[in-house]
């Protein structure tokens, strides 16, 4: 399975005011393995940039005054996204700035509903933590990822940090470890240190039984949900509760 985990950099907050996209990055995602490839590229939005935009992102107009113009890049944008599932934390508002840049070509048929699938991880984050913060700051220090890196936001770092964090909350990267730890090519952990069992004292005789906790069981759900997604509902253990 091949994703994109995708963010973008805006010269403000509605594309249906003139607002531009001025940076997007890209980290590909096969079968679970960050594999290396990337796509980043800013562009020139022929506009100012909102002077609250600079303060998040601190990317300046006269920064972007040689880059290239969206109409310039955008095959090569497309082609890299297209086919995969596209992971987005806040989905609707980087679809919303590529749908308006692409009208602007006209190129409707490029709409990224109709080359990609979407999977919004705000949402997934909501069902997983509800009633909790779920920006990408607060998620990163729930599943204990870095990002002492991000002092302003930037598309391919906020994407690197966003596969991350997607990962820890979809289960953990599987990936072939060179030093022996962590998984090996079946996706099995072999570092017994990484599992922590409670540890319950029995008396001789006595049969104890461990329920899963409250939060255990809607870390299960969401884990089920997430891979009935990613699977196009052929989740088999939801099935089989449904039956």
């Amino acid at each position: 399975m091949r994703q994109i985990v995708l963010d973008t950099e805006t010269t403000g907050l509605e594309p249906r005011l003139g607002h531009r996209i001025i940076e997007i990055g890209c980290v590909e995602v096969i079968d679970r393995r960050v594999t290396g490839n990337r796509y980043h590229q800013y562009i020139n939005p022929e506009r100012e940039i909102d002077e609250g935009a600079v303060e998040v992102h601190g990317i300046t107009t006269a920064f972007l005054a040689d880059k290239p113009l969206f109409a310039d890049i955008a095959e090569d944008f497309l082609n890299f996204i297209r086919g995969a599932q596209l992971v987005i934390h806040n989905a609707p508002f980087d679809i919303g700035f590529i749908d308006h840049e692409l009208n602007r070509l006209n190129q409707q048929q490029n709409h990224v509903d109709k080359i990609c699938t979407v999977l919004d991880t705000l949402v997934l984050a909501r069902k997983m933590h509800p009633g909790q913060k779920n920006n990408l700051d607060a998620l990163c220090k729930r599943y204990d990822i870095d990002n002492s890196q991000r002092d302003l936001h930037g598309a391919l770092l906020d994407a690197e940090i966003l596969a991350e964090t997607y990962l820890a909350m979809t289960g953990g990267q599987t990936m072939l470890s060179l030093g022996g730890q962590g998984a090996n090519e079946d996706g099995l952990n072999n570092n017994l240190d990484a599992y922590k069992p409670r540890m319950v004292k029995v008396e001789p005789g006595q049969l104890k039984i461990i329920r899963a906790s409250t939060e255990e069981l809607t870390s299960h759900d969401a884990r089920l949900a997430s891979i009935n997604e990613m699977s196009d509902g052929k989740c088999v253990w939801l099935k089989e509760n449904e039956q």
